[in-house]
């Protein structure tokens, strides 16, 4: 019902930027929100970034505060990730998700979403 499609990986030097995009079709949501997770070898996918839309709160995992930005364009339907100042820790699969359900809590866990991209790499050299 859902598709996502990521673009806007590739590799990047430390203290360089990238956006991410994640372009959205098929069925809507409204009220609901969209996540961002990465994943990199041999580690558990880890939540970056994520907004509600009814109440137009972002949420960021600890280890991208102050660098990344999540943000949306809806007339596109696509939702960006602004990566800042990378990091060689940044490196990894990066997903965007979508909720399957109304999420009623922050929407931290990657529990909380039901559907996702195929992923794109990011990779940071140092």
């Amino acid at each position: 019902q859902v598709q996502l499609v990521e673009s806007g990986g590739g590799l990047v030097q430390a203290g360089g930027s990238l956006r991410l995009s994640c372009a959205a079709s098929g069925r809507t949501f409204s009220g609901y929100g969209m996540g961002w997770f990465r994943q990199a070898p041999g580690k558990e996918r880890e939540f970056v970034a994520a907004f509600n839309w009814s109440g137009r709160n972002t949420y960021y995992g600890d280890s991208v505060k102050g660098r990344f930005t999540i943000s949306r364009d809806n007339a596109k339907n696509t939702v960006y990730l602004q990566m800042n100042s990378l990091k060689a820790e940044d490196t990894g699969v990066y997903y965007c998700a979508a909720p399957s359900q109304l999420i009623t809590t922050a929407p931290t866990l990657k529990e909380q979403y039901g559907y996702w991209g195929q992923g794109t790499q990011v990779t940071v050299s140092s």
